[in-house]
């Protein structure tokens, strides 16, 4: 029986053709950016009778395999009565570092285009061209060559066969892996409350190619409830590839752990999850240039050989494999979980890689999109996360540094960082009775010394890269590409720090860039146990008319729980003299119900001051504190302190919204009780001003988007905690009077409404 192998030009060349470091920052293809514009730039010099974008494809049979080739190929050009194929690429190294004869990669591209062509219009010769142009001068260097049918069949006769056996190696594996999709069963003994509702809305989105809000309560067991019904939905071919998003690494490993127990049950996947570049770099100090790392020079001479024998092999592609088959190799290991996400069929990670345009996976192709689905964990960290990823910021300290370091060795460097400095000196001139004002524009001026200043940078970084320069040039680099995004949804504005001076775009609104970035897939799950109220995250989340929408209702019985209010000011001038007070209500309830507790502050301030008298009033209670800058091995411990039925109580003094209050299970008597100290409203400052007014101007409550919302989704996290089964039993205690307040009491879920007043 013959199988259809349908694969893209790009991807096929991609995979072949492959070779040198991975020092992405200058050199070779990798330093290739996103060249829209560009090419477009291009394509309207054609001629009359030229083609642009246009696609083409072929059937090529090897081995019992049907390779279904196909692609867009930049320009058909006919010049002098010849056919000539156009393959545009844009770079933003100097011309002089291009390799002369070009990449054998884009080679290879346009090649396979000619010999469809070819193919198609029974040629006996077509003319190829690359044409390279640089993304800030538009410079161009036309590359041409006569290629003959026998000499383009021969090509992809070689091609093939270097390609066919990972091919046949992910085909088989799809065949199990659907076929074990098929037959999986829930790896439960059986579905809590709410569980099977969660999983049939999520299998019904990915069918009916939709986008899914989900609210459902911590402790349900959203993990499985969403990536079981996206197995099945793999198993009856809708989607190939399962994106599961998340913020937090503790996260992951519950991710992790869900596909062991449906492995256990039978499920053939293969899982890779990505670590952060800094925390699986194997240098001690990150350097992607080929001179400092040895597992980044080379790289491409060794990578196929690596994906092909780890996919041979395992199919938990975890951050421990993945350095095992990297060091065996020697190749990066961060790079090569990016090359092993666009082989796996489900793939843990940060948001960043879906909905960040600086490092999202850009070779996933349209048409894997639509065979993909996105599972957005705690997606109520999306909303501030876009703004970060939208956002982007220049300071005047790092540019008069590289002055000085400059000054008499590199004459361009020196003096596009002397100009950006001065440009800087004059905006500190601005409104100089305001710490922090907003800017109606960019300037030219400022616009052209970015840009100088990259040219200058581009020069100099393949032979030196001294870290400010490096560091600056990314920063510079990441602000143009945000600059060029600037719409009614961003304000600039300018911060004043003694001697410094800060430039930001600040994406207040991310709604339409998520939005954006989040197009073609098949569906994407937005799921919580915090998104409340659900208009403003289907709002500020970039959701749409038709999206579904479910809220499921909690599990757990009202009598699990025992809620208290206690009206006491914790807002910042009477923090003082109600300290105190606050002191004597976890005393007194640590002493009514011996146990595990979590009390979470709104500020690392405001805990030392309660932790300090609380410790000075009572010295005999075990205390355990959220140290600031806490590594994994510190969490770990932190959180292994709370062990079951133990004989004498332990108080944990935790940070609102920080890495204790959200995505960690303490099951039965290892917590007991989780005390709020306030309503978790973001500190009053100028950014979350520009939120509050710029909503308020769109005729929303700029007050609630801006401040009580984000606050509210804290306080219900850090209870979250506590009960996470049904035979979870537990205390909640809510110390501020503005909890009666019917602004945050119809927020406050229904289980916690039946409180008691203290």
């Amino acid at each position: 029986m013959t199988t259809n192998i349908q694969i893209s030009v790009r991807t096929l060349v991609e995979h072949v053709f492959k070779s040198g470091s991975i020092d992405a920052r200058f050199r070779s293809q990798s330093a290739m950016v996103d060249g829209t514009k560009i090419h477009q730039k291009i394509q309207k010099t054609y001629q009359e009778g030229d083609q642009k974008e246009v696609y083409l494809s072929t059937v090529i049979p090897y081995e019992g395999l049907n390779f279904l080739i196909d692609g867009r190929c930049d320009g058909l050009l006919f010049q002098d009565g010849r056919m000539v194929i156009d393959e545009i690429k844009s770079f933003s190294q100097p011309l002089n570092q291009l390799e002369p004869q070009g990449y054998a990669v884009h080679w290879a591209q346009a090649k396979m285009y000619a010999y469809i062509t070819a193919k198609d219009r029974e040629l006996e010769e077509v003319d190829v061209q690359l044409t390279y142009v640089h993304v800030e001068t538009e410079e161009k260097r036309f590359l041409k060559q006569r290629f003959t049918m026998n000499e383009l069949e021969r090509f992809v006769l070689e091609v093939i066969p270097s390609y066919a056996p990972y091919a046949k190696l992910l085909d088989d594996h799809r065949k199990k892996r659907n076929e074990s999709c098929k037959e999986l069963i829930f790896p439960f003994k059986g579905y809590r409350n709410g569980q099977r509702k969660l999983a049939g809305a999520v299998y019904k989105t990915i069918k009916d190619q939709k986008n899914l809000f989900a609210k459902a309560p911590t402790g349900i067991g959203k993990t499985i409830s969403t990536l079981f019904p996206a197995m099945k939905a793999m198993g009856e071919e809708q989607i190939n590839r399962v994106f599961y998003l998340t913020a937090k690494t503790i996260t992951r490993t519950a991710v992790e752990e869900a596909f062991a127990r449906m492995g256990s049950c039978g499920l053939c996947m293969k899982t890779v999850t990505i670590t952060a570049k800094d925390k699986v770099c194997f240098q001690e100090e990150t350097n992607c240039q080929k001179e400092a790392c040895e597992f980044a020079n080379g790289y491409y001479d060794r990578i196929n050989e690596a994906i092909f024998d780890i996919l041979t092999n395992e199919n938990t592609l975890n951050r421990d494999v993945i350095e095992q088959y990297a060091r065996k190799h020697r190749v990066c290991p961060f790079e090569y979980s990016l090359d092993l996400a666009y082989s796996a069929d489900a793939i843990i990670c940060d948001y960043n890689y879906i909905f960040d345009p600086r490092v999202s996976l850009k070779r996933l192709l349209e048409e894997q999109k639509k065979s993909t689905a996105i599972l957005v964990d705690e997606a109520h960290n999306l909303v501030d996360r876009g703004r970060e990823m939208f956002s982007a910021s220049l300071n005047k300290e790092s540019f008069l540094q590289l002055k000085k370091d400059f000054k008499g060795k590199v004459q361009e460097i020196y003096e596009a960082a002397n100009k950006i400095n001065l440009l800087f000196i004059q905006l500190k001139k601005v409104e100089e009775d305001k710490r922090e004002f907003v800017l109606e524009q960019l300037g030219e001026d400022f616009l052209a010394g970015i840009h100088q200043f990259l040219i200058a940078a581009e020069e100099v970084l393949p032979l030196e890269a001294p870290p400010l320069l490096l560091e600056t040039y990314f920063k510079v680099n990441q602000f143009v590409k945000i600059a060029e995004l600037l719409d009614e949804h961003f304000v600039i504005y300018a911060a004043k720090e003694r001697n410094d001076v800060t430039i930001k775009l600040f994406c207040i609104d991310p709604s339409l860039l998520l939005r954006q970035m989040g197009k073609g897939y098949r569906a994407k799950i937005f799921f919580s146990a915090t998104l409340s109220p659900m208009p403003y995250y289907q709002d500020i989340l970039g959701g749409g008319e038709g999206d579904y929408a479910i809220s499921i209702p909690s599990p757990f019985r009202e009598e699990q729980v025992d809620v208290y209010i206690k009206a006491l000011s914790t807002r910042y001038h009477d923090r003082e003299k109600t300290r105190e007070r606050i002191v004597l209500e976890i005393q007194t309830l640590i002493t009514n119900r011996p146990g595990n507790y979590l009390i979470f502050f709104p500020s690392y301030q405001y805990l030392l001051s309660v932790y300090e008298q609380f410790t000075q009033f009572n010295e005999a209670t075990n205390t355990i504190v959220q140290e600031a800058g806490m590594t994994e091995v510190e969490r770990e411990a932190f959180l292994a302190a709370f062990k079951p039925n133990q004989t004498e109580s332990l108080v944990g003094f935790a940070v609102l919204g920080g890495i204790f209050s959200e995505g960690v299970d303490l099951i039965g008597d290892r917590l007991n009780g989780v005390i709020v100290i306030g309503v978790g409203l973001p500190q009053v400052c100028f950014e979350r001003n520009l939120i509050k007014d710029h909503f308020a101007d769109q005729g929303k409550n700029g007050y609630e988007y801006a401040y009580v919302f984000p606050g509210l989704n804290k306080v219900l996290q850090a209870g979250g905690r506590l009960i996470r089964s049904e035979t979870d039993h537990g205390t909640i205690v809510l110390i501020d009077d503005r909890f009666l307040q019917s602004r945050y009491q119809q927020l406050l879920p229904k289980e916690w409404k039946q409180f008691t007043m203290i």
